[in-house]
């Protein structure tokens, strides 16, 4: 049986002026309570837009996912060698935006105490106990610098995944307690990654003796932070993939990784470099109930300078370099060119001139600081005895076959930005042409491409450009601080920078003033 809902009959005439007066006010409430509700709907949509800009967390979330690297939760036995592969993460894009690049920079621009602030992009300690000093004792070693603070720990050392400790039991009765609170990731202060307390027990520990070992390492251990900046491709090699090649090669691939707030994603993308790095399954520390022993553990990534490495910094008496570093990815990567093309008499093997040029790979940026007048560049470079390929640094290829491809090059070219960040694969001996943008950015420039590429063993030039070559200067005008100081700019802060230098502009290269730099990278090539 169907229920049909009867409607009011009419009322009478009489009522009619108070009907009229109760509808109109009855319409009224209503649309009081639709505009509120919008405005409430308006407000949350600012706040969640605002929060979704600021959160860190966001370049992870938005990476594409494929197969997965497998993480060790708690294994029963150690050194099982293998890393296994499950997932080869999505390739992030090469660039993250003008916003991830501004929460770098305000991170870092605070800067650790006393004389250790001496440049952008040195973060302050979050810690109260103000352990973050050098110290030495034999067993426990830390070591400060502008990025970051490791220690390595050397005797009877137990880590407990879950409670994030690393705790050093010791062997006699005259050892003092002390700890040390180390975020493991490379940068100070980077949201999402729990910091590791390291403990040194003292003889009065009895009372509460550390736990019993469930599985007995013959290897020593790297504690690392994952997430972060990772999924921008300058931080993948910058934050992470140099300084665990600095913390783990000496040890020839006999050494476990315990990975808190691990990222299967970036382990599957790069697991070509890890599997060379060490033969056992990575630990996901933060949920390994397993109380693991080590003879040695190494707590944190130390970053020397950013995407570089220091000599005299290597621990373990290992002389490494950026030129190792290259060469390691050369050999991982199986990259056929060590030297670039020879264009001198007498190479061998011989080289027609007419048939042969060297290759230049041009970075297109596809969104801010992107080149606008391509087609002129091409020419210019082409008429300069160059054959040119123009690459899209934002494509989404695995690491390998990106690495063959720049590997085939002999010229790398781009304005600044992570795309210049494939100058690692590039064969030694090539040359490295950076387009600095309008703003006086020479100085990140050359600590972020300049030295590593030269460190890298290959031939850098940069090329900075005017005003006149900024779209800014149409834009903006010629009386904007901007363009007429810069200066002016750089003092209102890092966010002010990364707005108007970094977000904002778009380069046209004058194709004149720019010709003496491809004739230079032209004789370099004819010298080697």
């Amino acid at each position: 049986m169907v229920s049909v809902e009867k409607q009011s009959a009419p009322a009478p005439a009489s009522a009619g002026k108070g009907l009229t007066v109760g509808a109109w006010a009855q319409r009224h409430l209503n649309l009081c309570f639709v505009a509120g509700f919008l405005l409430v709907l308006l407000a949350y949509f600012v706040v969640s837009q605002q929060f979704a800009v600021a959160s860190p967390d966001a370049v992870s979330a938005m990476t594409p996912h494929r197969k997965k690297h497998q993480a060790t939760k708690s294994s029963g036995r150690a050194g099982e060698a293998g890393l296994t592969q499950r997932n080869r993460g999505g390739e992030a894009t090469a660039e993250a935006g003008p916003a991830q690049e501004q929460r770098q920079r305000q991170r870092q621009q605070a800067g650790p105490p006393k004389a250790e602030h001496r440049a952008r992009g040195v973060g302050k300690r979050d810690r109260d106990d103000g352990a973050a000093k050098p110290f030495d004792n034999g067993k426990v070693v830390c070591r400060a610098s502008p990025f970051s603070y490791t220690c390595d720990v050397s005797g009877d050392v137990r880590t407990n995944g879950t409670a994030h400790t690393v705790t050093l039991v010791p062997a006699t009765s005259l050892t003092e307690r002390r700890e040390w609170s180390i975020q493991p990731y490379a940068r100070y202060n980077m949201t999402g990654i729990p910091n590791i307390t390291v403990t040194q027990l003292d003889s009065t520990s009895a009372a509460s003796p550390a736990p019993a070992c469930t599985v007995t390492h013959r290897v020593p251990a790297i504690v690392i932070g994952l997430g972060g900046h990772l999924g921008n491709y300058f931080h993948d090699f910058s934050d992470a993939l140099v300084p665990l090649f600095v913390a783990s090669r000496r040890y020839h691939g006999e050494v476990q990784l315990l990975a808190s707030n691990i990222q299967p994603w970036w382990l599957g993308k790069y697991e070509a470099v890890v599997r060379r790095l060490t033969k056992y399954d990575v630990v996901d520390l933060d949920h390994d109930d397993q109380i693991r022993c080590f003879r040695r553990v190494t707590v944190g990534l130390n970053m020397h300078r950013e995407f570089d490495i220091v000599p005299e910094l290597v621990p373990g008496g290992v002389p490494l370099s950026m030129a190792n570093f290259t060469a390691f990815l050369r050999e991982t990567y199986s990259l056929p060119r060590a030297a670039p093309i020879r264009l001198t008499k007498g190479s061998s093997p011989p080289v027609d001139r007419k048939k042969k040029k060297p290759r230049l790979m041009l970075l297109d940026r596809g969104h801010y600081r992107k080149l606008v007048n391509v087609p002129e560049i091409v020419k210019a470079a082409e008429k300069a005895g160059f054959e040119v390929v123009i690459a899209d640094p934002r494509f989404n290829v695995r690491v390998k076959e990106l690495a063959m491809s720049v590997n085939s090059f002999d010229v790398l070219l781009g304005v600044h930005g992570a795309g210049l960040t494939n100058a690692a694969f590039l064969p030694p001996g090539a040359v490295v042409i950076q387009v600095v943008p309008y703003g006086k950015l020479e100085p990140m420039a050359q600590r972020e491409f300049g030295d590593p590429a030269s460190d890298m063993g290959l031939r850098y030039l940069q090329y900075s450009i005017k005003a006149e070559e900024s779209t800014l200067l149409e834009t903006l005008g010629p009386d904007h601080p901007a363009i007429k100081d810069p200066d002016s700019v750089h003092r209102s802060g890092w966010d002010k920078v990364a707005e108007f230098y970094l977000g904002k502009q778009n380069v046209r290269v004058d194709v004149e003033r720019f010709a003496p730099t491809l004739a230079l990278a032209l004789d370099h090539l004819r010298r080697q």
